[in-house]
């Protein structure tokens, strides 16, 4: 087994090679085909997520060590499977869902495992993607995706279920409701994208780049802001009579919260999804003034993944924009994602 691994974090990653795995008990052991690279893995690499004020979740607080193979949009064959393991056979193709709990807690028994205090990660918490092999511990986290090409369909396992659950996330909204997407990077795209599918809100979006406000007008927003723009927040209020029902930040900025929670109406959603990172001061009496609510949302479910899979595989919901790279060009791919250089998702493959 060849993987690109974590050896020092912050550094490049280096090739190791190993014995190729052998499954025990449920496990299945994946030969990976695709393998998405997501801006989370930036974080990851670096050991950990900005919290802002100078304070840092540090991967190796977490039980995280070195050498370590980062990645989590992963979509392969299944070559070997546990002497318990069920519902797959060796030849299947399947999407690999990454969010796995500890599988003990109440939290994984009512089968919320991406929202467990002591996760299994696939890729964020235990080696993952960056690989030609992946075990995963039960068969249930194979997703098909019968009639969706590969190097897209790895890419619903974070890009697609983050932006699929954020948008459930914003509330039940109407049609005469405005939903605002700040952010246009692979998620952004894909809650552009699947945003029909979830609300019957009217879509706006506001990024800094020109060219991915003009793709999104093209693709069914019917307004595009420049937030830095000066007149971003007075054009947004009076081109949707008084601020909008929903918002959803993909970036995760204090720039970009501030943004979003200023275009609210009262009773109005904010989503926070990005992990960009960050502090940011807020005025607590706006909250019940303007009765406004502000939540996370962190990945999903494997009832989330199921269910939009389904939308998927219906057919209606375009794709993101794509782009494959071998395995062994990883530093390279990251370091273009990490200075802008990205459109939609680079997809590794082994």
């Amino acid at each position: 087994m060849k993987s690109w691994q974590v050896i020092e974090w912050g550094k490049s990653l280096e090739l190791r090679e190993y014995p190729d795995p052998e499954p025990k008990g449920k496990e299945v052991v994946v030969r990976i085909t695709s393998s998405g690279i997501c801006h989370s893995d930036l974080h990851i690499i670096s050991g950990g997520f900005d919290l802002g004020d100078g304070n840092l979740a540090r991967l190796e607080d977490r039980g995280v060590n070195t050498p370590y193979t980062p990645g989590h949009e992963i979509l392969g064959t299944v070559v070997a499977v546990g002497p318990d393991a069920d519902g797959v056979d060796v030849g299947d193709s399947r999407i690999v869902f990454p969010w796995i709990g500890c599988g003990e807690c109440g939290v994984c028994q009512e089968e919320d495992d991406n929202l467990c205090v002591n996760p299994r990660f696939i890729g964020a918490r235990v080696d993952g993607g960056y690989s030609d092999h992946v075990v995963v511990p039960d068969a249930k986290y194979l997703i098909p995706y019968d009639g969706v090409p590969e190097e897209l369909a790895c890419t619903y396992a974070c890009s697609g279920i983050t932006a699929w659950t954020a948008l459930n996330r914003a509330g039940n909204l109407r049609e005469s409701d405005y939903l605002l997407l700040i952010g246009l990077g692979g998620v952004g795209y894909n809650g552009l994208y699947l945003a029909p599918h979830v609300q019957k809100a009217k879509v706006i979006v506001a990024d800094i780049d020109e060219g991915k406000r003009e793709a999104a007008m093209a693709a069914g927003a019917v307004e595009a802001f420049d937030p830095t723009d000066k007149n971003a927040l007075d054009n947004i209020m009076k081109a949707t009579g008084g601020g909008v029902a929903g918002a959803i930040d993909f970036v995760g900025a204090p720039s970009t919260f501030q943004f979003g929670m200023s275009t609210l109406r009262k009773n109005g959603t904010l989503v926070i999804v990005g992990l960009f990172g960050g502090a940011q001061k807020v005025s607590i009496p706006m909250f019940p003034f303007m009765a406004m609510s502000v939540r996370g949302s962190y990945v999903g479910n494997l009832r989330d993944m199921n269910d939009m899979m389904k939308v998927i595989q219906a057919g209606g919901v375009p794709a993101i924009p794509i782009e494959t790279r071998p395995l062994h060009d990883c530093n390279q791919a990251l370091h273009e994602l990490e200075h802008g250089k990205v459109t939609g998702r680079i997809i590794l493959k082994p």
